[in-house]
């Protein structure tokens, strides 16, 4: 466009301050022409996408955005740890929880609600498989539109240890969980928990829920993924004084609870039974006279590598057990001491530590979309990584 031959036609027209404001507007059009016309040719072509390695890397987070404002449109999104790189995003329905990844990363599994009018309608529920690779949409397998609703856990879906069968906990209020079979990529059936709640698998046939009376069920499945037997134990904790958070970590055949007032509950897991190994306290008489406690949403992490367990603290109330806090203190898993304080730079709400030889821990912020990065061995912050999602509640490691 030639804009000193527009500009004297016009004002050969038109008052000045009118030719100045047309002129103006095609200056402006003609600046869009030039950077529309350096775009690359190829834009969104499948050469343009880039190819993640498989299998992934253990310092890869999961972040699962629950989206509160528009909750309708949760999603999920990966970050490189050692880069603080965005990698990608998954775009994950309603009421978001999280992704579930099998050992070799191929695939992503993601159990999604949607509704035939957008915010409402007839519901479905799915899980819908991604490539591991390109984030690219490979099937989708119905489910009973049963899945539970409500701040993400981790105990909300999980693979049998083997890969073979995928647990999805349901609750309309009536509670049970939904078997999928991976293979044949199909719907097995309900298994009943009444009265219990989540799925926790510990083998490659079996898995476990909590119940409220602080009992737990063992279910055993058979090969075709249908349950063949359940066991209930009596109860492993004090549900109504001093109730543990339904959020534990996993080393070997332990799982590792922290009760609200600060107590690890280890319990062991074999086939569909449930032992309640001595508990240890978190705090000292003083620390809990000063009213230290485990809060936020995923407030526990643990490190197999460094035999430490994280534990995100704050000083509070029982009332403020899901505010997070700023604190993260690190016990050794064969002592039971504090070997380390962490001061983090913002309050958090949750925190995953990476399962490898050197591993990272992630901290997510309660209020804000900041992931923090640190050394999990030193407590060194490393970097942080701004803007993930809208409200991001939940981590998942490789």
């Amino acid at each position: 466009m030639n804009f000193e031959r527009t500009r004297i036609a016009l004002n050969a027209r038109w008052p000045g301050s009118t030719v100045a404001a047309i002129g103006l507007i095609c200056f402006a059009l003609s600046t869009a022409s030039v950077a529309l016309s350096a775009l690359p040719s190829d834009l969104g072509t499948p050469d343009s996408n880039e190819i993640l390695p498989t299998p992934p890397s253990h310092h890869w987070v999961w972040i699962s955005d629950v989206a509160f404002s528009h909750m309708v449109d949760g999603s999920v999104h990966l970050v490189d740890g050692d880069s603080g790189r965005y990698l990608g995003m998954l775009s994950t329905g309603g009421s978001t929880t999280h992704v579930v990844i099998p050992h070799d990363g191929k695939l992503i599994y993601s159990p999604e609600i949607y509704f035939s009018r957008g915010t409402r309608g007839t519901r479905s529920d799915v899980v819908t498989i991604y490539d591991g690779q390109t984030l690219a949409l490979v099937g989708e397998i119905s489910i009973p539109p049963k899945r539970v609703s409500g701040i993400p856990a981790l105990g909300f879906a999980g693979l049998t240890e083997d890969d073979r069968f995928l647990l999805i906990y349901n609750f309309n209020p009536g509670q049970s969980v939904s078997v999928v079979d991976t293979v044949s990529r199909t719907f097995v059936g309900e298994v009943e928990t009444p009265g219990c709640t989540m799925a926790f698998p510990t083998g490659p046939r079996t898995f476990f829920s909590m119940c409220a009376d602080a009992s737990f069920l063992g279910v055993e499945l058979d090969d075709a993924g249908h349950s063949m037997h359940h066991e209930r134990t009596d109860a492993l904790f004090d549900g109504t004084h001093d109730p543990v958070f339904e959020r534990p970590v996993r080393v070997g055949d332990i799982w590792y609870f922290v009760s609200y007032d600060g107590e690890v509950h280890p319990i062991r897991t074999r086939g569909t039974t449930a032992i309640a190994l001595p508990l240890w306290p978190l705090t000292s008489k003083e620390a809990r006279a000063q009213g230290w406690r485990p809060s936020g949403v995923q407030q526990i992490a643990v490190s197999p590598a460094l035999n430490r367990l994280y534990v995100l603290m704050r000083q509070g109330s029982r009332a403020t057990h899901k505010d997070g806090g700023r604190h993260i203190w690190v016990y050794d898993l064969t002592t039971h001491r504090r070997v380390a304080r962490i001061l983090a730079p913002r309050t958090l709400g949750s925190i995953r530590v990476t399962s490898d030889a050197d591993p990272l821990l992630f901290a997510l912020t309660a209020e804000g979309n900041t992931v923090d990065v640190f050394a999990a061995a030193s407590g060194k912050l490393l970097r942080s990584v701004k803007d993930v999602g809208t409200t991001p509640l939940l981590m998942v490691t490789p």
